[in-house]
């Protein structure tokens, strides 16, 4: 992806970034922290806590800034008991210029620029321990081409919108997610598009419409047979 990107500061506060061949940005210009807190923490991340699970097994779908990483990093550290590892896909990763302006350190409490970089920084399909009870791999592959006998029990589907990347949401790369799930496994994103709901329900996920962050009327929730 050769697109030219650059920095943008969203109504929250905090930074995003517009791809401007796709004329489209990393999230919501009404608050990226605000969107990635509560669509992938809140609706996502504390379903599966407040069920009691302490073991968490997350794929993500968009690395991206690594917004929604070092929310859950942040998550992980604030709660010792929870075991959490995190698998990220990013087939463009950004370059070390970007990273470098990007200033989420200081909006999150918790969090360091050394924990924030090391994300980036660290070998690609090698894990790292950041904390005891967080463990952090990335992949530099798309969905299509990702290769794994692990199974995960949270989704977040961060790519960009079917308007801007439609192969994303086609029923063949859900179907694929949706195998990738542990029983009762939770599917998160803050795409609401009826096909989408429609295609998830044909794979068997109990799909829920649920309010969107500010600015968006509505997000989704799907959930995995229990078995």
């Amino acid at each position: 992806m050769t697109n030219t990107i650059r920095i943008i500061k969203t109504e929250d506060g905090s930074q995003s970034l517009y791809n401007e061949g796709l004329n489209e940005t990393y999230h919501s210009t009404h608050g990226a922290l605000t969107e990635s807190q509560y669509v992938f923490i809140q609706q996502g991340l504390d379903v599966l806590v407040d069920r009691g699970e302490t073991n968490i097994s997350i794929l993500e779908i968009g690395f991206g800034t690594g917004l929604n990483a070092i929310l859950v990093q942040e998550y992980a550290q604030r709660n010792p008991a929870l075991m959490v590892d995190f698998d990220t896909l990013e087939p463009f990763p950004l370059s070390p210029d970007l990273i470098a302006e990007l200033e989420y350190d200081e909006l999150i409490d918790g969090l360091s620029r050394e924990g924030f970089e090391q994300l980036h920084a660290c070998a690609w399909e090698t894990s790292i321990s950041p904390l005891d009870n967080f463990t952090f791999t990335k992949y530099k592959c798309t969905l299509a081409e990702f290769d794994t006998e692990s199974k995960f029990d949270l989704v977040f589907y961060d790519a960009f919108a079917p308007s801007k990347q439609p192969e994303m949401w086609e029923k063949a790369l859900l179907s694929k997610v949706c195998s990738l799930l542990n029983d009762s496994g939770v599917f998160v994103t803050y795409c609401a598009r009826g096909q989408l709901k429609r295609d998830l329900a044909d794979l068997g996920l109990t799909v829920e419409t649920l309010p969107g962050p500010p600015g968006k009327k509505e997000m989704v929730r799907a959930i995995g047979p229990s078995i």
